[in-house]
């Protein structure tokens, strides 16, 4: 199959990216890097959640920073949102799509939402029900599509399941998470045909993380089964916490630049993504992990 002509990216680098950094992130290093992002020209740029602050803490202050963001027309600004009284408070917030998180693997489930991958899809009807009646879009995103930590590999065709329940209940779109980066091209490709066979490709989205060095070329699989839409973190944030000290997202000016070698439009300006991209490492105390933010930082220094 052809590549695609446009890939759309989804950045989750300040809801996936961040909410695990250990250090407590001012809501307004969080405004300017989602208006950095924004104005770069990402369409989609992830925002936040309305999960309990006990359990996510770096993500209590997310309506603060949807009251604060310079909103660009034409991006979307999804939050993730756990349950009813996440939408709720999401509903007062403003927000216009919502995302709701399930795991294709039943392990996984228990232990990161303390319930089974049924009683999860079973939690989320509702949400998506209310939130569809009140106009807003729903997002779905499965975990553990090619490993789990605690189980190994993945058959396709439970992700095919997982995915076909939350295409069913209304998300417009379900995205496909290798949570700990395990995948490799042609196990991303039977995966995407397994799903495929109930989804449409086009409603699909991919979301790689890095820890084996095989996100970029695991996404090219992807768009050659004809994917375009792809998620992915500025600078690389959100590091796999399965896997101590490996790299976790993709990084997003690591996957504009493959794109722009292909010829594949985004609509984003990759010199204004690095220069986001150093202003949240710099904002955290460390360098970018992105291969391209570091190239391009040193051939203007050289």
């Amino acid at each position: 199959m052809a590549l695609p002509g446009r890939v759309k990216i989804v950045e989750v680098g300040p809801r996936d990216g961040l909410q695990n950094e250990a250090q407590v992130i001012p809501a307004a290093v969080k405004v300017a890097l989602i208006d950095r992002l924004s104005a770069a020209g990402l369409p989609v740029v992830e925002s936040g959640s309305f999960v309990s602050p006990k359990w996510v803490p770096q993500m209590a202050d997310t309506a603060q920073v949807l009251a604060a963001i310079s909103k660009r027309p034409g991006t979307a600004y999804p939050v993730l949102v756990p349950n009813l009284k996440g939408l709720e408070v999401a509903l007062a917030a403003g927000v216009e799509e919502i995302a709701v998180f399930g795991a294709a693997s039943e392990s996984f489930s228990q232990r990161n939402i303390n319930c089974s991958i049924a009683e999860s899809l079973e939690r989320f009807r509702p949400v998506a029900e209310t939130a569809r009646g009140a106009g807003i879009r729903v997002r779905g995103y499965v975990s553990c599509v090619l490993g789990c930590p605690y189980e190994g590999e993945i058959a396709p065709e439970a992700v095919a399941a997982v995915s076909q329940a939350l295409f069913a209940m209304g998300c417009y779109e379900v995205s496909l998470g290798d949570t700990i980066g395990v995948g490799t091209p042609g196990k991303a490709k039977a995966m995407l045909r397994a799903v495929a066979s109930d989804i449409p490709m086009d409603r699909l989205a991919v979301h790689f993380h890095d820890t084996y060095g095989q996100a970029l070329a695991n996404i090219y699989a992807a768009l050659e089964e004809g994917v375009s839409v792809v998620d992915s973190s500025v600078a690389g944030l959100g590091g796999c916490p399965y896997a101590k000290g490996a790299s976790g997202n993709v990084a997003t000016e690591d996957v504009v630049y493959m794109l722009n070698g292909l010829g594949i439009e985004t609509g984003i300006d990759i010199d204004a993504l690095v220069e986001t991209a150093f202003f949240i490492s710099d904002a955290l105390g460390r360098p970018p992990a992105s291969k391209v933010a570091r190239a391009i930082a040193g051939k203007k220094a050289s």
